[in-house]
């Protein structure tokens, strides 16, 4: 089974005949059976060349590149092997087609207030007054479905996001004082949180994407740009609430990252290496965790979940089943 691979040390990653050695600056080497591997995460400081990146393409394994603070760089995506001119052109005349763009669109946010708000159903039934920020998200919600503009619908989500985090300092068992949502750079310990996993989910999604005929850059809610995936931001906005939000409430509420898990500067609160593997693992965790799929009647894991949304967003492109964004149901 291919799985993920995470490298934080610096060093040189290479091609080894049919596999990949990573030599360590410290003279030490570690081998990685190509077969094995789904993707890489790059922490370190690494060094690679062509010969490398050539066989990484062959093998259809995309690396993601992260920083010294943490933030993502980019990612190396192999050339598509899974084409199909057929659906491209049907993304295509999804974006273009207003009529057929707002259907996504609306989708993508109904899914995920419909996620965000039953983590808020879940934390009220665990004590927690969050009855009036639910009314609230309840009364945006219900505007979903009567606007058809990509903006009203932009505006939308974002006011349901904005009533959510005002919940949140209720939810976190730390003080942390969460007002608002900060990005360039994040000026707290939750904004910091936020910004890292959903980046990590952003690339993960991509990685799912890759393995289907999606082509990436094409997206309905977010508007494509040059040089961003932006179909990997649409499907991630549906699987925030379960991945990324309950992974931030459990690591502050189980005190894994506190205050002493970050570098305070001028400029930024930085995560510690320490505290980047701490979620890293507990998110590996989190991706591994199944359920019991309603429709296929089969244990699941979180990670294919995304790319069972992708595969359904390929159906209704292709006019075969109208697409229904992933909602909790458990």
């Amino acid at each position: 089974m291919k799985r993920t691979y995470y490298i934080f040390n610096n060093g040189e990653l290479k091609r080894k005949d049919n596999t990949l050695e990573f030599y360590l600056e410290d003279g030490g080497r570690k081998s990685i059976p190509i077969e094995q591997v789904n993707d890489i995460y790059c922490f370190g400081q690494i060094s690679v060349n062509s010969a490398l990146l050539n066989f990484l393409a062959s093998c259809h394994v995309a690396v993601h590149w992260f920083n010294y603070y943490g933030y993502y760089s980019g990612t190396f995506y192999p050339r598509e092997y899974l084409v199909s001119g057929k659906l491209l052109v049907k993304q295509v005349e999804h974006y273009i087609n207003s009529d057929k763009r707002i259907v996504l669109a609306r989708a993508f946010v109904d899914g995920a207030s419909a996620n965000i708000y039953r983590n808020l159903r879940y934390y009220k039934n665990r004590g927690k007054d969050l009855s009036e920020i639910m009314e609230e998200i309840e009364y945006f919600r219900n505007q979903i479905n009567v606007n058809n503009s990509i903006e009203s619908l932009m505006g939308i989500e974002g006011n349901i996001r904005k009533v959510y985090y005002s919940a949140w300092n209720e939810i976190i068992n730390q003080d942390i004082q969460f007002e608002k949502r900060v990005k360039r750079p994040p000026d707290n310990m939750i904004n910091t949180l936020i910004s890292f996993l959903n980046t990590m989910l952003y690339t993960k999604t991509l990685s799912e994407i890759y393995n289907t005929q999606l082509n990436p850059t094409i997206s309905y809610l977010h508007e494509p740009g040059t040089s961003r995936f932006s179909l990997s931001l649409d499907i991630s906005e549906v699987f925030k609430p379960l991945i990324v939000d309950r992974l931030i409430f459990s690591l502050l509420n189980k005190n894994q990252i506190n205050e002493n898990s970050f570098y305070k500067d001028t400029e930024l609160l930085q995560l510690k290496e320490s505290a980047i593997k701490t979620i890293v693992a507990e998110l590996d965790l989190r991706l591994k965790q199944t359920i019991e799929h309603r429709e296929l009647r089969r244990s699941v894991s979180y990670l294919r979940l995304i790319r069972l949304e992708a595969y359904k967003l390929v159906k209704h492109l292709l006019e075969e089943k109208m697409y229904e964004p992933f909602k909790i149901w458990w």
